[in-house]
């Protein structure tokens, strides 16, 4: 399964946003993603928001121990958002 955490055609999420309905997508197979139960061969997934559609995710654990291990990069603001985490802590 290959995770879509950024996309430039995807909603980049701000803090104004208030989505409440997410759920991932397998854009491979063109539906909901469930455990690999929604086709077979390959996954492609992406966060799926019910009002905007695929949408960049926040970092993830991964992206915050590697931020340059990532294509394309992370975005403005997920690193601005993940250094605002870092400085709260």
């Amino acid at each position: 399964m290959t995770l879509i955490v950024r996309d430039p055609g995807f909603h980049e999420a701000t803090d104004e946003d208030d989505c409440a309905t997410f759920w991932y997508f397998c854009q491979a197979h063109d539906r909901a993603y469930q455990h690999e139960a929604c086709g077979d061969g390959a996954h492609l997934v992406a966060l799926h928001c019910a009002e905007h559609g695929p949408e960049s995710m926040w970092p993830q654990p991964r992206m915050l121990m590697f931020p340059a291990g990532f294509e394309p990069p992370l975005s403005e603001a997920q690193l601005g958002r993940l250094q605002a985490e870092w400085d709260a802590d």
